[in-house]
């Protein structure tokens, strides 16, 4: 699970000895490992770069497609939310717009 986030030879190391992007993929890997039937991740990218954003994107749909886990994704990424099957807007913590956009199989940059 850790090359799937790009960890690949960073298993023996200790939480101060990763980066914060690096400390948040071990999470999201924590997270994948268990395949439970939901996940809840609350800005997933946020400190990860653009081709580590790809790659979690990816895992999150093969995950979904493979196991039907449910992934909640909260973010403020565009393009990220348009790659999802459906987008709940929210302001002043009322929903504002919702949205079912068309499947997507893979997330591609640009």
């Amino acid at each position: 699970m850790l090359s799937a986030v790009g960890l690949t030879g960073k298993g023996n190391k200790r939480p101060a000895e990763l980066s914060g992007g690096e400390q948040q993929r071990v999470a999201i890997a924590r997270a994948l490992v268990t395949q439970p039937a939901l996940i809840i991740a609350d800005e997933p990218t946020g400190n990860l770069d653009s081709k580590t954003t790809h790659e979690l994107v990816n895992q999150f749909v093969q995950v979904n497609k493979e196991f039907g886990t449910t992934i909640l994704v909260v973010t403020h990424n565009a393009e990220i939310a348009n790659r999802t099957q459906r987008v709940i807007s929210l302001k002043d913590g009322l929903i504002e717009k919702e949205e079912y956009l068309q499947r997507i199989d893979s997330y591609s940059m640009g």
